[in-house]
């Protein structure tokens, strides 16, 4: 069974930095389609930054030139490193895997099929 589990939230002020993890399991990693979402309370959940099998990534406007998505296949791995945060960052984040290899880069909350139970982020002003 596919697993994913997110670790690495907490609480920062504004313009902090906090590096969240995703470790993979159940299956062999093969530089699945891999992607994070997150989800403010009252908000739908939206995509932040997706991998590719091929190693291309991509990034939601609102969080391009502060956060990198990276992953460390022999770990099973993947990071999102969050810098200069602000309060508008605030929410759960969620990582996810399509479970499968995939050319194009995945964006949409439908396109994943295994997701973990999320983890925190809180920024104060």
């Amino acid at each position: 069974q596919v697993q994913v589990v997110e670790s690495g939230g907490g609480s920062v002020q504004s313009g902090g930095s906090l590096r969240l993890s995703c470790a993979a399991s159940g299956y062999i990693y093969r530089n699945y389609c891999m992607g994070w979402f997150r989800q403010a309370p009252g908000k739908e959940r939206e995509w932040v930054a997706a991998f590719n099998s091929l190693g291309s990534t991509s990034y939601a406007d609102f969080v391009k030139g502060r956060f990198t998505i990276s992953r460390d296949n022999a770990k099973n791995t993947l990071y999102l490193q969050m810098n200069s945060l602000e309060p508008e960052d605030t929410a759960t984040y969620y990582c996810a895997t399509t479970g499968s290899y995939c050319a194009r880069l995945f964006t949409r909350v439908y396109e994943y099929n295994y997701w973990g139970q999320g983890t925190q982020v809180t920024v104060s002003s």
